[in-house]
């Protein structure tokens, strides 16, 4: 009965985010007219702000809904760097172990009674090393995050290390985005494109995904030479 009704709601949720066309407000032209029209609001009432962001942000990973990427651009373009990037890194690591559980929850019984026997490699593999797997997906973003808050729940990680793996993966990517969201919300005309922060910001969005793959090269490199001692 307790998953009945977990569905149901998650279903209603998501069925009404779509029903009501939220996704048309995930843009940038979104975000600077929240920020023109709430800016006063945000600076005089900085912790309500902040909530109502946080439980925007959880709600919107949580359900795997999209628009995590424009709500970590808009992070930074409302709340700044330092404290953008504190909100987004909680709220996208709560949001993510919160997709996490409901797969686990509504989906992993079903899932590894079909295909357990497909799945028992992987299983094996997370069991073995499961953060470090996790962390290098993080790092390099080669799959969704929404799909891999899904897969994982399918997995017996732990809860609390998926949760710390997550926040400890991502946070590069997060604070490269968060960054960007400063420059981003900025743009008023086309002159504004050459802005010298702006340009690093693109730079830093296109670069990551290789330097982050790079350092994950040389973690395994030197992690396995260890084992190997």
């Amino acid at each position: 009965m307790k998953k009945i009704i977990l569905t149901i709601g998650v279903a209603a949720a998501v069925a009404a985010f779509f029903y009501f066309d939220l996704l048309k407000y995930a843009n940038l032209d979104t975000v600077r007219e929240v920020q023109a029209s709430a800016g006063a609001y945000i600076q005089n009432n900085p912790v309500a702000a902040s909530a109502i962001y946080f439980v925007a942000y959880v709600l919107v990973t949580g359900l795997s809904l999209p628009g995590a990427a424009i709500m970590t651009l808009a992070g930074g373009a409302l709340f700044g760097l330092v404290w953008g990037l504190v909100l987004v890194s909680f709220a996208s690591s709560v949001g993510a172990t919160s997709a996490f559980l409901l797969s686990r929850t509504l989906l992993r019984d079903w899932v590894q009674s079909k295909f357990g026997q497909h799945l028992a490699t992987i299983n094996e593999g997370i069991e073995r090393e499961g953060a470090f797997y996790l962390f290098g997906m993080r790092m390099v973003p080669l799959f969704p995050f929404f799909l891999v808050n899904l897969v994982m729940g399918l997995t017996p990680m732990k809860a609390k290390t998926f949760y710390l793996t997550s926040q400890a993966g991502m946070l590069a990517g997060t604070a490269v985005f968060v960054f960007a969201g400063t420059q981003l919300a900025k743009i008023n005309s086309l002159s504004d494109i050459a802005n010298p922060k702006l340009l690093m910001a693109f730079a830093l969005l296109g670069l990551f995904p290789f330097a982050a793959k790079k350092l994950m090269s040389y973690i395994q490199t030197r992690r396995e030479s260890n084992e190997s001692i």
